[in-house]
């Protein structure tokens, strides 16, 4: 699984309420919780997301509640990756869950500067930033059959129709 994009960075503790503020919880559909997509940070920082699809966190990206907002508006908002030093483990789950990828690796992320291009395979751990190879853990298989199927419930749902036919 292939995913590229331009970098977006961001420093360390990015937490639920600074990627999608509570207040607007009331908004369902992704591609309207983009509008809203990391506001405090001001529209620059949702700019450079929107235009460049990967997101570049520091250390406990994703702290704060659970809410799943947090992360369906970055796939509201066209956001193919995460890439952070470290992640809270319920926003590293809610990600998987719903179809975004989701890589920890501090080496690169300290590799990586604004709007630097970004090739990621996932599932041999290779990334190219700017055209130079780095490594990074691969994501495991089970990991890549849920974003394959963009997210826990398609994957579950295909599981179901090919045991069905089986």
């Amino acid at each position: 699984m292939q995913v590229e994009g331009f970098a977006a960075v961001l420093g360390d503790d990015i937490d639920t309420d600074v990627i999608f503020p509570a207040r607007y919880l009331a908004v369902l559909k992704p591609e309207d919780q983009a509008k809203y997509l990391f506001e405090p940070l001001g529209d620059a920082v949702r700019q450079k997301v929107l235009a460049g699809g990967v997101v570049i966190g520091g250390w406990n990206f994703g702290c704060g509640s659970s809410r799943e907002h947090a992360v369906t508006s970055m796939i509201g908002a066209n956001v193919r990756l995460v890439l952070a030093k470290s992640f809270s483990r319920i926003f590293f789950r809610n990600a998987v869950n719903n179809g975004l990828a989701v890589v920890i690796s501090p080496e690169i992320v300290s590799a990586i500067t604004e709007g630097d291009k970004i090739s990621a395979d996932l599932q041999t751990g290779q990334a190219f930033i700017n055209g130079r190879a780095l490594s990074f853990t691969p994501l495991p298989s089970e990991v890549l059959m849920i974003l394959s199927a963009g997210g826990l419930w398609a994957a579950k749902s295909a599981q179901k129709n090919k045991e069905v036919k089986t």
